[in-house]
């Protein structure tokens, strides 16, 4: 089935069709959200949400981008919604930033799908570090990089230029490796 047909039955109402774009899109949706939020019951939460505004909004996908970039568009601002609450609640009233002293979330036991079990410990540096990089970049990267989405998709995703996905992702590798030597450094 191509894309305009499953469009075309998701506009109008089909069940059948929606589970075969969840059953197609949950992983991906999952893995992407994760490899933002580096929470699973968050990234489940997420990718539940995902899958409704899908639903509840399709009659308004206007098909200017394809329903994979529309897919990766709400992951990463549903994602980074959760991220912005989680930091107001966290971060809220200055009684609790005074009094409290706030320890870096750290991704501990970080379980992502795509990583071997040899790499557990480098990907959970990996995904702390990228925690530090400013918000664009960060996206860049993780749906380059985990999702294997090409810079063209990525630009798309983003509602931007080539170029400025092509800045993104050179800064953001020049960050990790800033942020990342000092680690490095001591396990060689």
């Amino acid at each position: 089935m191509n894309q305009a047909d499953i469009i075309f039955k998701l506009k109008n109402g089909d069940t059948a069709a929606f589970q075969k774009v969840v059953l197609a899109w949950q992983d991906k949706v999952y893995n992407t959200s994760l490899s933002i939020v580096q929470h699973a019951q968050d990234a489940e939460d997420i990718t539940q949400e995902v899958f409704v505004t899908l639903y509840e909004r399709i009659a308004d996908f206007r098909e200017e981008a394809t329903l994979a970039t529309w897919m990766y568009r709400i992951t990463v601002s549903k994602s980074l919604d959760h991220e912005k609450r989680k930091r107001r609640s966290k971060y809220g009233g200055l009684v609790r930033r005074i009094f409290f002293i706030t320890q870096e979330d750290e991704p501990l036991n970080f379980d992502h799908p795509g990583i071997l079990l040899d790499n557990k410990e480098k990907a959970a540096v990996l995904f702390k570090a990228l925690k530090k990089l400013p918000e664009k970049q960060r996206i860049v990267f993780t749906l380059h990089k985990t999702e294997g989405l090409s810079y063209h998709e990525i630009a798309r995703v983003m509602n931007t230029s080539l170029y400025a996905i092509e800045s993104l992702q050179t800064r953001a590798k020049n960050n990790l490796k800033e942020i990342l030597k000092s680690y490095y450094q001591q396990h060689l």
